[in-house]
Formats: C-alpha cells, structure tokens, sequence
C-alpha cells in the first residue's frame, strides 16, 4: 500500500506504508507544512509499515521541529518499527 497524507489544518494522518520509495513525498510535505505551522500533529495509527528511512525521515522531522522551534506532536500507536525507535531514543 502506497502513503496516503492527509491534512486539516496542522492535524495531518499517515496511511499505509512509510518506506524508501516514498519518504521523499513525506520530506517534501512536512517541509511546507513547517513553513506554515508552528504547531502540527501527525498520527500514525493507520500506517502498516516503517521501514528503516521512514523511521529515520520520522526522527529527522523530529529534530528539525526542535531546531525550528515547531511544537510537534506524533500520535496513534502506529508500527512496532516507529515505536522502538523512539522507545530506545528515550532510554539513551
């Protein structure tokens, strides 16, 4: 299943699959949305799978948020892949 983005205002919903060949489109979109918000929330509920590099475009769009100073929030309890990431993150 391909990724599905979805926004309203700065809620934005992750659908299917976050993986190399399209985590340039999940770059490209949470670019622009950092230009126009200063607070956003992305649920990852509906996504099935994360790879390795949609796991690493979810922690790289986590630090930018911090350098930019945009108050970002990831909810939903999404793929194990995404949540043992940032489980181990925290434990470091």
């Amino acid at each position: 299943m391909e990724l599905r983005i979805t926004s309203c205002n700065n809620f934005f919903k992750l659908k299917g699959t976050l993986n190399k060949s399209n985590v340039e489109v999940f770059q490209k979109e949470f670019k622009k949305a950092f230009k126009t918000f200063k607070v956003l929330t992305i649920s990852v509920e509906a996504l099935e799978s994360v790879d390795r590099h949609g796991v690493n475009a979810l922690a790289d769009l986590h630090a930018q948020s911090i350098k930019n100073n945009i108050q970002l929030s990831i909810v939903g309890l999404g793929c194990k892949e995404l949540y043992d990431h940032f489980k181990t993150y925290e434990a470091a």
